[in-house]
Formats: structure tokens, C-alpha cells, sequence
């Protein structure tokens, strides 16, 4: 039998595509009995997995600009994967940043190419989705490894993306939610704003970001939501640094239900919130995939990308709508406040008396 050595995973990602990571995560666990060893990019990624089943150790770096040599924090990084060189090492990173960022830290640290199976590798199939892409290279053990991967026939592997979230962080969010007045209210969430929307000196001009909403439209759906559901709060979400534009659409908005938590929501937190609210508005951005994870029902907004490989999952089978996307609609824009009235209230009827209602109780999570 071969050694039982910890997987190595390696993704340099935003939020989105780390959450989509999960479910090869979750395989190579279990295939190698052995949780994974993540090296990934941000720190946000140790609050998306910590307590994580399927992850024993993150190493998170906080940026990967410039020289290998010219950066302590990546050549730590590759002291701390030369400890693993003997660990078989699934790569998720396409190019160019695999040859740029990756490849560079793997030499460094002697590993041998017959330990690596590296995503470049797996030729993509028309309409696949990320997900189903990682978990084919998740289902071949590096050539150094015969035999090390052992499936059982008879498992179901999940391709859903899903996150355990501990008593503390819902109750932590709990207290936040007292604090704030929203207790006892159904709460609905709106994203507007994706990693592309702010630059160093403002807003991006619309013209040169296709998954952005006009802000009036925003405030149109935020009143109409406002009026089908007048004993909730429509909650607008965001960074720290989307904070002027997404107040900028909460004021124009003239609608007193509309609320802001923009940069009140560090990832634990953002994981309660979406557990508990009622539905969630959202252009294609990385809390999209990680509502549909926590089971938040979800309308999501599609510009210049193909749904079939990037709509987000479901862990917990709560409904995913999607609007827009290739091949037919280009830019979210092209999307008029109807339609994406009429989605959300497709899944307000479909959660009827079901729709969740935030108790103070962390264990009124929903079903």
C-alpha cells in the first residue's frame, strides 16, 4: 500500500473560484485519506475553510506580484512545500500565472514534475463546468502515485460546493443583527458590485465592466422588493472599499428598507448571514458562489461569461436562478429590472411560508 501523504492543492484565486475548489477538495480527502494542504492567494481563503473537514493546513499568501526571488513571503511558501515534496501535488493553475507564479515556487522546492498532475493538462470539454474540470484531475493520481487514489464504487462524490459553519459565527452574526435592529426580519441580500467594479481612483466606467448594473436599477428592484416584502430589510453587501458606491446606490434608492452592511462583513459573518436571509440578488461575482454553497436561494446576473461552466451550486439544494450569460446576453446591463423582479419573486413563492425569518436562536438556521 502507499504512504498516506496529505494531497497538495495549489490555486491562486479570488473568492468564487475558490469556492468552487471544495468539491475536489472534499475527493482528494477522501480518495487519499488525508486532508489537503491548501496554497492559495488571499488571506480571506483561512476564513473560508478554517474548521474545513477536507483541509488540514491553508497557506495563504497575500499577493504574488513581482519576482520569486524579491518575495519572503513566497520563498517561505516554498520552504514550507519542499517539507511536502513527497506529497503527491494536484496544481489548479492554467496559464499564464502557472508559469509566471507556480512553477517558479514548485522548482524552488524540489518537486518532481512525476509528483504533479497540473489542471494545463486536462483538455477541456465544450459546456463542462469548473467544477466537474477539477474533479476530473482529481480522479488521476500523479504518476508517482500509482494506486495511491482509492475509490470506492459504490460512493456518491458530491459536485456541489458546502461549508460547515460553527455554532460561534451564527452567533456571532446574531449579535451583530440585534445590534443592528434586523432581528425578526427577512432579510434579502443585493451584491452589486463584482472584483472588477472599483479601481484605484473610483468607480470603473460602465462601459468597460459588462457584469455591472446600473445603480437606478438597483433601487428600482431594491423598492419593488421592498413593497412584496414590507416587514423585511433589503441589505446591501460589499467590500470595504465598494463602500462609496454601493452608499451611492442606497441613497438614490429612496426606499427606507434598503440598508448597507458594506464592510461590516468578514467572511465568517458573510457565512451566518447567508445561511439565515431569505434570498439573495447578485451580479457573478465570488459571494454568488458562496450563497448558493450556504444554501442561500439565489438570483445571479450573467454578463460576458458562459453559465453552463460558471453558475453557482447549490450544496444544500436551495434554488440557483440564473440571468443572462453567453451565448445570448452579453452584458448585465442588457438585463431590465422585470426580469429580475420577476426571478426573485419566482423564488419567494417557491419558499412561501418556508422563507426564513432571522430568530435569535443559533439553531433557527434554515431547514
Amino acid at each position: 500500500m502507499h504512504p498516506v501523504r496529505p494531497p497538495v492543492v495549489i490555486r491562486f484565486a479570488r473568492l468564487g473560484d475558490s469556492v468552487l475548489l471544495q468539491p475536489l477538495l472534499r475527493r482528494l480527502h477522501r480518495r487519499h485519506r488525508e486532508p489537503c494542504v491548501l496554497l492559495a492567494l488571499g488571506d480571506y481563503v483561512r476564513g473560508l475553510y478554517e474548521g474545513h473537514p477536507d483541509v488540514g493546513r491553508v497557506i495563504a499568501l497575500r499577493t504574488q506580484s513581482g519576482p520569486l526571488w524579491l518575495s519572503p513571503e513566497r520563498l517561505r511558501a516554498s520552504r514550507a512545500l519542499r517539507e511536502l515534496r513527497d506529497s503527491p501535488f494536484y496544481v489548479c493553475q492554467n496559464e499564464p500565472r502557472f508559469r509566471t507564479k507556480v512553477l517558479p515556487m514548485l522548482r524552488l522546492a524540489g518537486i518532481p514534475p512525476e509528483h504533479c498532475r497540473f489542471i494545463g493538462e486536462m483538455p477541456t470539454v465544450p459546456g463542462e463546468h469548473e467544477i466537474d474540470w477539477l474533479l476530473r484531475l482529481a480522479d488521476d493520481a500523479p504518476p508517482a502515485f500509482p494506486g495511491a487514489i482509492e475509490a470506492d464504487p459504490g460512493e456518491e462524490l458530491s459536485r456541489t460546493p458546502e461549508f460547515p459553519l460553527a455554532d460561534i459565527h451564527r452567533i456571532e452574526c446574531l449579535d451583530w443583527l440585534g445590534r443592528r435592529g434586523w432581528l425578526g426580519r427577512p432579510l434579502v441580500l443585493l451584491q452589486p458590485s463584482n472584483k472588477r467594479t472599483m479601481r484605484w481612483n473610483g468607480v470603473r466606467d460602465a462601459d468597460d465592466d459588462d457584469k455591472a448594473w446600473p445603480a437606478e436599477r438597483w433601487g428600482a428592484l431594491a423598492r419593488a422588493i421592498a413593497a412584496q416584502l414590507p416587514e423585511g430589510r433589503i441589505v446591501l453587501c460589499g467590500a470595504r472599499a465598494e463602500r462609496r458606491h454601493v452608499e451611492a446606490i442606497r441613497a438614490g434608492a429612496n426606499c427606507p428598507q434598503l440598508v448597507s452592511a458594506c464592510g461590516e462583513l468578514p467572511l465568517a459573518r458573510m457565512k451566518a448571514l447567508l445561511e439565515l436571509a431569505h434570498s439573495m440578488v447578485s451580479v457573478d461575482t465570488g459571494p454568488a458562489h458562496l450563497a448558493a454553497a450556504m444554501g442561500c436561494p439565489l438570483v445571479v446576473l450573467f454578463g460576458a461569461r458562459w453559465p453552463s461552466q460558471w453558475a453557482p451550486r447549490s450544496g444544500k439544494g436551495s434554488p440557483v436562478t440564473v440571468l443572462g450569460g453567453l451565448p445570448d446576453v452579453s452584458r448585465v446591463d442588457a438585463l431590465p429590472v422585470e426580469s429580475v423582479l420577476s426571478a426573485w419573486a419566482s423564488l419567494a413563492r417557491t419558499l412561501g411560508a418556508a422563507a426564513p425569518v432571522v430568530s435569535s436562536s443559533p439553531t433557527g438556521r434554515r431547514p
